[in-house]
């Protein structure tokens, strides 16, 4: 499975979806776009202007939805 956060600095979101994604013992790659040009580029070709935005296995996740993050994770849906 390949997940990838493209994250900014300050972003309480971000955040959010990385502890979940730690708590859940998901690997993933963070792609920080306020750090590195390439990945803000990355999101601005797909036309995404916001962070926090989720890649899991190519589906796009914007923001912190947690029961869609569980659902494309194949987690159980019940609340943390």
């Amino acid at each position: 499975m390949e997940v990838i956060v493209y994250s900014s600095k300050g972003c309480p979101y971000c955040e959010k979806v990385k502890t979940a994604l730690q708590e859940w013992g998901i690997e993933y790659e963070e792609r920080n776009v306020s750090v590195e040009k390439e990945y803000y580029d990355q999101l601005k070709e797909k036309k995404i202007i916001g962070t926090p935005a989720t890649l899991i296995n190519g589906k796009l996740i914007l923001g912190f939805q947690e029961k869609k993050f569980r659902k494309a994770l194949g987690l159980p849906l019940e609340e943390r």
